[in-house]
């Protein structure tokens, strides 16, 4: 290949050079050349000095790369039409090595998954996109996938390739705005993220995989490759019987507990790990008599102090607690004991760290553009464009994932109520109306009751609980009727009324019977769930003993009271 006459256009070469090119595999890999006889190689390699070209069997030498520019970019001709299978030895300063090239790769990505993405209806869109080890071609590696349709260019960046983000520029599939790369070789546990150029060619901050499946410890930001390997589940009979266990006139009563603060290892700065909770906290929950566990949400979070209700990682199990493995331990160790494990799950908001969703093509993508739609003046959060059906298969995938992937028993929604309505803690002026004038969020009603439909067709067995403060009506009747499919609903209005009562002065408590006595007129029209919530015991609102009036001995006589009211 002594001699090789430069085959790229020099503005390509420097476009792909500069990080600027968006269209990787129309230049890199190999190629027919005119002539029909040759093939063309290309390969951009920063730091590499020389490049041969090798058989599949890495034996057999088929040629040597010219290096065009210093910065470590190679062409060549190879006299073998027909090649496809092949690879590439580079030679670095001090070291040598074999590689696949990415870039001959076809796509793997299927018709089908990207029209059920784009429809909204996408079930296992977690498969599709985010980091999936695999194999092609006889080839192992991960397929990266990120959905970013306003960008310029998109990139993976990791401990890979030294997080250069000219290395690695993936390949748009322009009629659904879906980036993809596959890249041999890539080890599990590796970190990753995805170098985005908006479209008026400015790099946004690095960016996580929204369909991460495992991320790096906060401060970190980045994802990781998962693992493929599989869990040994033991919990066969509870999943076969838990109907009988979660029917409507079944006698539930549920433990919630926050994993990062009911019990501390080591000095007490230690968190629990989710086998250490899982031994310590099933057997405690099990003898005090409950049926279920219902975790506040474990979804990776940068902050520990949002206790997982600002999510960023939602299809990650937060590895301040282990890896997803050791979570599915909890969940199939508490099953065998007979448990139940409920999962908050957050689908209203989350939150503007800048390695998250927000803004994240250079768009406002996930979120409505308009901060009257868009931003939670109360949480400072974003809120989801449920209107964009890519925005669906995200959230319904992901809830799906956590009942099928880890084999949860039902899903507590927050907030619900914030999603729900348009003037949600705002005044006049501060929202817009639906296209009927009014203030309810229709797109936000129709995702509820397709999650519920869907999740309750697959997995019948299951528990949908919303907690939602107003009285919306319908929250558990059917979505077919005119509800929002719950199974379940939280009766706060119940906790309010009941708690304030228990916090009066026994001496003026028969002037006001009613706050225990208003729910019965509405208990019977939804499917209640009598809550205690973590909400009326943080930020000073005091604990349920201080809520009580008297000394000691009356605040406990007074809970113990109250207790048995709530049970019975």
């Amino acid at each position: 290949m002594n001699g090789h006459r430069q085959l790229i256009d020099n503005a390509v070469l420097e476009s792909v050079l500069a990080g600027n090119f968006n269209n990787p595999f129309a230049v890199l890999g190999i190629h027919t050349v005119e002539d029909g006889r040759q093939r063309v190689i290309r390969a951009f390699l920063p730091g590499a000095e020389a490049v041969e070209v090798l058989g599949s069997d890495s034996e057999t030498i088929l040629g040597e790369l010219q290096r065009l520019h210093r910065s470590g970019f190679f062409e060549g001709l190879v006299p073998y039409p027909d090649l496809n299978r092949y690879r590439l030895r580079v030679h670095y300063p001090l070291t040598s090595l074999d590689i696949d090239d990415p870039y001959r790769f076809p796509s793997s990505l299927g018709a089908d998954d990207l029209y059920l993405f784009h429809e909204g209806s996408h079930e296992y869109a977690y498969r599709m996109l985010g980091a999936n080890p695999l194999s092609q071609d006889g080839v192992t590696g991960v397929r990266f996938a990120v959905w970013a349709p306003n960008a310029r260019r998109v990139a993976v960046v990791g401990d890979f390739n030294n997080w250069d983000e000219r290395t690695h520029p993936m390949r748009v599939h322009y009629e659904s705005g879906i980036w993809e790369l596959f890249l041999p070789g890539v080890a599990v546990g590796e970190n990753y993220k995805y170098a985005i150029q908006a479209a008026d060619g400015n790099p946004l901050p690095l960016k996580a995989d929204p369909f991460a499946r495992w991320m790096e410890l906060r401060p970190g930001t980045a994802s990781r490759v998962p693992p493929v390997e599989k869990f040994g589940w033991q919990d066969l009979e509870w999943m076969e019987n838990r109907g009988e266990r979660q029917r409507i006139d079944s006698p539930v009563s549920i433990y919630e507990v926050h994993p990062g603060s009911w019990r501390r290892g080591g000095d007490g700065s230690e968190f629990l790990d989710y086998r250490e909770l899982a031994d310590q906290l099933i057997p405690y929950v099990s003898d005090l008599g409950f049926t279920h566990i219902q975790l506040m949400p474990i979804n990776e979070h940068p902050f520990d102090g949002s206790w997982g209700y600002q999510p960023l990682g939602m299809f990650a199990p937060s590895c301040r607690y282990g890896t997803a493995n050791d979570f599915r331990y909890l969940v199939d160790l508490a099953h065998r004991h007979g448990l139940g494990v409920l999962l908050d799950w957050v689908p209203g908001h989350f939150p503007t760290d800048t390695h998250g969703l927000g803004y994240f093509d250079g768009t406002h993508l996930y979120e409505h553009s308009d901060p009257r739609q868009g931003f939670h003046p109360d949480w400072k959060t974003y809120i989801f464009n449920y209107d964009r059906p890519e925005v669906r298969s995200y959230l319904l995938s992901n809830a799906l994932y956590w009942l099928d992937e880890f084999h949860i028993d039902g899903l507590r929604f927050d907030a619900v109520a914030s999603m729900l309505y348009l003037d949600y803690s705002r005044e006049e002026g501060e929202w817009l109306p639906n296209h009927l004038g009014g203030r309810e969020n229709l797109a936000a009603i129709d995702l509820l009751r397709q999650i519920n439909t869907r999740a309750y067709d697959r997995f019948p067995d299951i528990m949908m609980i919303a907690e939602e403060s107003t009285a919306w009506p319908g929250v558990t009747h059917f979505a077919d009727n005119g509800g929002l499919g719950f199974g379940f609903k939280w009766n706060l209005g119940w906790m309010n009324d009941t708690l304030t009562y228990m916090g009066r002065d026994p001496i003026h408590r028969q002037y006001h019977q009613n706050e225990m006595t208003f729910g019965l007129l509405y208990g019977f029209s939804e499917n209640f769930i009598l809550p205690l919530s973590h909400d009326e015991v943080v930020h000073g609102k005091r604990s349920l003993l201080e809520k009580m009036p008297g000394d000691d001995w009356q605040k406990f006589a007074n809970l113990r009271a109250y207790l048995g009211f709530m049970w019975t």
